[in-house]
Protein backbone atom coordinates (compact mmCIF):
# COMPACT_ATOMS: atom_id res chain seq x y z
CA UNK A 1 0.00 0.00 0.00
CA UNK A 2 1.35 3.40 -0.98
CA UNK A 3 1.58 5.99 1.78
CA UNK A 4 -1.03 8.65 1.10
CA UNK A 5 0.13 12.29 1.20
CA UNK A 6 -1.23 14.93 3.55
CA UNK A 7 -3.30 16.63 0.85
CA UNK A 8 -4.98 13.38 -0.16
CA UNK A 9 -5.71 12.49 3.45
CA UNK A 10 -7.25 15.89 4.06
CA UNK A 11 -9.44 15.40 1.00
CA UNK A 12 -10.60 12.05 2.38
CA UNK A 13 -11.35 13.63 5.75
CA UNK A 14 -13.25 16.53 4.16
CA UNK A 15 -15.37 14.16 2.08
CA UNK A 16 -16.08 12.01 5.14
CA UNK A 17 -17.45 14.87 7.22
CA UNK A 18 -20.74 14.69 5.32
CA UNK A 19 -20.92 10.87 5.39
CA UNK A 20 -22.49 8.37 7.77
CA UNK A 21 -20.15 5.79 9.37
CA UNK A 22 -20.57 3.35 6.47
CA UNK A 23 -19.60 6.06 3.98
CA UNK A 24 -16.56 7.02 6.03
CA UNK A 25 -15.47 3.39 6.21
CA UNK A 26 -15.70 3.14 2.43
CA UNK A 27 -13.62 6.29 1.99
CA UNK A 28 -10.96 4.88 4.30
CA UNK A 29 -11.01 1.59 2.41
CA UNK A 30 -10.50 3.44 -0.87
CA UNK A 31 -7.48 5.11 0.69
CA UNK A 32 -6.16 1.74 1.82
CA UNK A 33 -6.75 0.05 -1.55
CA UNK A 34 -6.23 2.53 -4.39
CA UNK A 35 -5.64 -0.46 -6.68
CA UNK A 36 -9.35 -1.40 -6.53
CA UNK A 37 -12.24 0.53 -8.02
CA UNK A 38 -15.39 1.68 -6.25
CA UNK A 39 -17.33 -1.34 -7.52
CA UNK A 40 -14.90 -3.97 -6.23
CA UNK A 41 -14.36 -2.59 -2.72
CA UNK A 42 -17.88 -3.06 -1.22
CA UNK A 43 -18.10 -6.69 -2.32
CA UNK A 44 -14.83 -7.79 -0.73
CA UNK A 45 -15.39 -10.07 2.29
CA UNK A 46 -15.69 -8.04 5.47
CA UNK A 47 -12.55 -9.59 6.95
CA UNK A 48 -10.51 -8.44 3.96
CA UNK A 49 -11.69 -4.87 4.50
CA UNK A 50 -10.78 -5.02 8.19
CA UNK A 51 -7.29 -6.26 7.35
CA UNK A 52 -6.87 -3.43 4.84
CA UNK A 53 -7.94 -0.83 7.42
CA UNK A 54 -5.54 -2.17 10.05
CA UNK A 55 -2.76 -1.99 7.45
CA UNK A 56 -3.73 1.61 6.66
CA UNK A 57 -3.80 2.51 10.34
CA UNK A 58 -0.34 1.07 10.80
CA UNK A 59 1.00 3.01 7.81
CA UNK A 60 -0.50 6.32 8.91
CA UNK A 61 -0.20 6.29 12.70
CA UNK A 62 2.13 3.43 13.63
CA UNK A 63 1.80 0.09 15.36
CA UNK A 64 0.51 1.14 18.76
CA UNK A 65 -3.24 1.55 19.26
CA UNK A 66 -4.48 2.87 22.59
CA UNK A 67 -7.91 1.55 23.55
CA UNK A 68 -10.14 2.53 26.42
CA UNK A 69 -12.95 0.25 27.58
CA UNK A 70 -15.31 0.20 30.54
CA UNK A 71 -15.51 -3.04 32.51
CA UNK A 72 -18.92 -4.62 32.02
CA UNK A 73 -18.92 -5.96 35.58
CA UNK A 74 -17.65 -3.14 37.82
CA UNK A 75 -17.58 -0.16 35.44
CA UNK A 76 -13.87 0.52 35.93
CA UNK A 77 -12.13 2.21 32.99
CA UNK A 78 -9.53 -0.03 31.38
CA UNK A 79 -6.77 1.33 29.16
CA UNK A 80 -4.53 -0.95 27.13
CA UNK A 81 -2.46 -1.04 23.95
CA UNK A 82 -3.03 -3.11 20.82
CA UNK A 83 -0.66 -3.80 17.94
CA UNK A 84 -2.11 -2.68 14.59
CA UNK A 85 0.56 -4.61 12.70
CA UNK A 86 -0.31 -7.82 14.48
CA UNK A 87 -3.98 -7.40 13.59
CA UNK A 88 -3.09 -6.61 9.97
CA UNK A 89 -1.05 -9.81 9.72
CA UNK A 90 -3.53 -12.06 11.50
CA UNK A 91 -6.52 -10.72 9.55
CA UNK A 92 -5.04 -11.32 6.14
CA UNK A 93 -8.47 -11.97 4.64
CA UNK A 94 -10.03 -15.22 3.44
CA UNK A 95 -8.37 -17.34 0.76
CA UNK A 96 -11.70 -17.93 -1.03
CA UNK A 97 -14.92 -15.95 -1.31
CA UNK A 98 -17.34 -18.91 -1.42
CA UNK A 99 -17.81 -21.56 1.27
CA UNK A 100 -19.40 -24.98 0.78
CA UNK A 101 -21.52 -27.02 3.17
CA UNK A 102 -22.08 -30.62 2.05
CA UNK A 103 -23.70 -33.08 4.43
CA UNK A 104 -26.87 -35.12 4.93
CA UNK A 105 -27.96 -34.83 1.31
CA UNK A 106 -27.43 -31.06 1.26
CA UNK A 107 -24.89 -29.30 -0.95
CA UNK A 108 -24.83 -25.55 -0.37
CA UNK A 109 -22.49 -22.87 -1.69
CA UNK A 110 -22.56 -19.49 0.00
CA UNK A 111 -20.68 -16.30 -0.84
CA UNK A 112 -18.87 -14.58 2.02
CA UNK A 113 -20.77 -11.34 2.76
CA UNK A 114 -19.24 -8.00 1.92
CA UNK A 115 -19.99 -4.58 3.34
CA UNK A 116 -22.46 -3.92 0.52
CA UNK A 117 -24.42 -7.03 1.55
CA UNK A 118 -24.58 -6.03 5.21
CA UNK A 119 -25.68 -2.52 4.28
CA UNK A 120 -28.37 -3.82 1.92
CA UNK A 121 -30.01 -6.07 4.53
CA UNK A 122 -29.59 -3.81 7.57
CA UNK A 123 -33.16 -2.47 7.43
CA UNK A 124 -34.86 -5.69 6.35
CA UNK A 125 -37.52 -7.16 8.62
CA UNK A 126 -35.41 -10.32 8.81
CA UNK A 127 -31.77 -9.29 8.18
CA UNK A 128 -30.43 -12.81 8.67
CA UNK A 129 -32.88 -14.28 6.18
CA UNK A 130 -32.28 -11.45 3.71
CA UNK A 131 -28.51 -11.99 3.93
CA UNK A 132 -28.98 -15.73 3.41
CA UNK A 133 -31.01 -15.12 0.26
CA UNK A 134 -28.64 -12.45 -1.03
CA UNK A 135 -25.42 -14.43 -0.65
CA UNK A 136 -26.66 -17.93 -1.45
CA UNK A 137 -24.91 -19.13 -4.61
CA UNK A 138 -26.64 -22.51 -4.88
CA UNK A 139 -28.46 -25.02 -2.70
CA UNK A 140 -29.20 -28.59 -3.67
CA UNK A 141 -30.90 -31.34 -1.66
CA UNK A 142 -30.64 -34.89 -2.97
CA UNK A 143 -29.98 -33.52 -6.44
CA UNK A 144 -32.87 -31.02 -6.50
CA UNK A 145 -32.30 -27.27 -6.35
CA UNK A 146 -33.93 -25.42 -3.44
CA UNK A 147 -34.27 -21.75 -2.46
CA UNK A 148 -32.88 -19.94 0.57
CA UNK A 149 -36.18 -20.01 2.48
CA UNK A 150 -36.25 -23.81 2.17
CA UNK A 151 -33.00 -24.26 4.07
CA UNK A 152 -33.65 -25.79 7.53
CA UNK A 153 -32.24 -24.18 10.65
CA UNK A 154 -29.46 -26.80 11.13
CA UNK A 155 -28.18 -26.12 7.61
CA UNK A 156 -28.36 -22.37 8.16
CA UNK A 157 -26.36 -22.85 11.34
CA UNK A 158 -23.71 -24.85 9.47
CA UNK A 159 -23.48 -22.08 6.86
CA UNK A 160 -22.95 -19.49 9.59
CA UNK A 161 -20.22 -21.63 11.16
CA UNK A 162 -18.50 -22.11 7.79
CA UNK A 163 -18.59 -18.36 7.09
CA UNK A 164 -17.15 -17.55 10.53
CA UNK A 165 -14.35 -20.09 10.05
CA UNK A 166 -13.53 -18.81 6.56
CA UNK A 167 -13.63 -15.10 7.44
CA UNK A 168 -12.80 -14.71 11.16
CA UNK A 169 -11.65 -11.13 10.63
CA UNK A 170 -15.23 -10.07 9.91
CA UNK A 171 -15.84 -9.85 13.66
CA UNK A 172 -12.87 -8.57 15.66
CA UNK A 173 -13.87 -9.07 19.29
CA UNK A 174 -11.72 -8.21 22.29
CA UNK A 175 -11.91 -10.17 25.52
CA UNK A 176 -10.25 -8.09 28.25
CA UNK A 177 -9.83 -9.08 31.90
CA UNK A 178 -10.43 -6.21 34.32
CA UNK A 179 -7.41 -5.54 36.57
CA UNK A 180 -9.76 -4.45 39.39
CA UNK A 181 -12.39 -7.21 39.56
CA UNK A 182 -10.88 -9.85 37.30
CA UNK A 183 -14.00 -10.25 35.19
CA UNK A 184 -13.68 -10.41 31.40
CA UNK A 185 -15.41 -7.89 29.15
CA UNK A 186 -16.10 -8.61 25.49
CA UNK A 187 -16.26 -5.74 23.02
CA UNK A 188 -16.15 -5.37 19.26
CA UNK A 189 -13.18 -3.47 17.86
CA UNK A 190 -14.54 -1.26 15.09
CA UNK A 191 -11.35 -0.33 13.25
CA UNK A 192 -13.17 1.94 10.79
CA UNK A 193 -14.59 4.08 13.61
CA UNK A 194 -11.30 4.04 15.52
CA UNK A 195 -9.32 5.09 12.44
CA UNK A 196 -11.78 7.82 11.51
CA UNK A 197 -11.50 9.32 15.00
CA UNK A 198 -7.72 9.43 14.63
CA UNK A 199 -7.91 10.89 11.13
CA UNK A 200 -10.33 13.59 12.33
CA UNK A 201 -7.97 14.65 15.14
CA UNK A 202 -4.97 14.60 12.78
CA UNK A 203 -6.76 16.68 10.12
CA UNK A 204 -7.78 19.38 12.59
CA UNK A 205 -4.21 19.61 13.91
CA UNK A 206 -2.81 19.89 10.38
CA UNK A 207 -5.28 22.64 9.44
CA UNK A 208 -4.23 24.58 12.53
CA UNK A 209 -0.59 24.19 11.44
CA UNK A 210 -1.52 25.48 7.98
CA UNK A 211 -3.27 28.49 9.49
CA UNK A 212 -0.33 29.40 11.71
CA UNK A 213 2.32 28.97 9.02
CA UNK A 214 0.26 30.77 6.37
CA UNK A 215 -0.20 33.66 8.77
CA UNK A 216 3.49 33.77 9.66
CA UNK A 217 5.08 33.20 6.25
CA UNK A 218 2.34 33.79 3.69
CA UNK A 219 2.72 30.30 2.26
CA UNK A 220 -0.16 28.56 0.49
CA UNK A 221 -1.79 25.39 1.81
CA UNK A 222 -0.17 23.16 -0.88
CA UNK A 223 3.25 24.61 -0.03
CA UNK A 224 2.77 23.92 3.67
CA UNK A 225 1.41 20.42 3.14
CA UNK A 226 4.39 19.63 0.91
CA UNK A 227 6.67 20.08 3.93
CA UNK A 228 7.53 17.00 5.94
CA UNK A 229 5.90 16.83 9.40
CA UNK A 230 9.33 17.36 10.98
CA UNK A 231 10.07 20.53 8.99
CA UNK A 232 6.56 21.82 9.58
CA UNK A 233 6.99 21.37 13.32
CA UNK A 234 10.35 23.11 13.22
CA UNK A 235 8.87 26.17 11.51
CA UNK A 236 6.06 26.24 14.06
CA UNK A 237 8.63 26.25 16.87
CA UNK A 238 10.40 29.18 15.21
CA UNK A 239 7.09 31.04 15.08
CA UNK A 240 6.53 30.39 18.77
CA UNK A 241 10.01 31.65 19.63
CA UNK A 242 9.69 34.82 17.56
Amino acid sequence: MAITGAAELLATWEAGLAEAPNGRALLLHRTARPDLDAVALPVLPVGAREADLFTLRRALFGERMQVRLGCGACGEDMEFDLDAGEFARSLSGPDATVVRVAEGGWDVQFRLPGVADLTAVARAADPRGALLARCLVSAVRDGAAVTADELPVPVQRRIAEAVEAADPGADVTLNIACPECGQATRAELDIASYLWTELDAWARDVLLDVHLLATAYGWSEPEILALSPLRRRYYLELCADA
